[in-house]
């Protein structure tokens, strides 16, 4: 039960304690360790969320604070590939497969959960000796959350120096990321990412050269499975 609360500490933000312990309770029935670590404890709770939408109050908001989380964990200590450096990319050929690292998770999310899970740990750490204040304001902060219109998020969860990053994404950077992580080649990637009303023509090459940029500097790219950055044959 601790080890949930210390994972997932927007979950209980969401649902309120009491909601959360007895969901709490309920997952671990249904879903008990099977693992040697603690780690793995959350694992299979946004699947159990989703057969049981009635577990708790503000079930969209509550999945999408699930899968952040999880991803948190993933970010955290997922196993890392050999990085593509900017050496790497001097020459972005069309026909060049990259991989994205696998600790990297790419959510598309309904309301800023990002933000939330921020402000939830910002009010914890910064109120630890008054416990009450800490709870107002992660009261507030959901109500604020739960009451706004949900919108369309894209946010990659990374890290970068031992610490967890949540990133948001244009969509055409979301699409060409997920190209990317299924194996296609940059230039099948590049039209995935791309329809005709997303961006202008002009515009699409300084936005290529920005991402792959920063995706080099943060780590983010690897090798293809398979073997080393190679060629499409189609």
């Amino acid at each position: 039960m601790v080890s949930l609360i210390e994972d997932f500490p927007g979950l209980e933000a969401v649902l309120g304690s009491r909601a959360f312990e007895r969901l709490a309770k309920a997952y671990l029935d249904d879903c008990p360790s099977c693992s040697f670590t603690l780690r793995d404890l959350g694992s299979r709770l946004e699947t159990w969320l989703r057969e049981h939408p009635d577990a708790g109050r503000n079930s969209a908001l509550a999945l999408d604070m699930v899968r952040l989380e999880w991803a948190h964990i993933v970010a955290f200590d997922g196993p890392q590939e050999k990085i593509l450096g900017p050496e790497d990319l001097v020459e972005l050929s069309p026909s060049l497969r990259a991989g994205l690292q696998p600790y990297i998770s790419l959510l598309e999310l309904n309301y800023p959960v990002d933000e939330l899970r921020v402000t939830v740990k910002s009010a914890h750490e910064g109120s630890a000796a008054t416990s009450h204040v800490a709870t107002r304001k992660k009261q507030h902060a959901v109500r604020r959350v739960r009451l706004s219109k949900p919108e369309r998020i894209f946010l990659a969860v990374h890290r970068l120096d031992s610490a967890v990053y949540y990133r948001r994404l244009k969509l055409e950077e979301f699409r060409l990321l997920q190209a990317l992580r299924s194996g296609q080649s940059i230039a099948a990637s590049i039209r995935a990412a791309f329809d005709a009303g997303s961006e202008t023509a002009e515009d699409v090459p300084e936005l290529l050269k920005t991402w792959f940029s920063t995706w080099a500097r943060f780590g983010w790219l690897s090798a293809p499975p398979g073997g080393r950055k190679g060629k499409a044959s189609s």
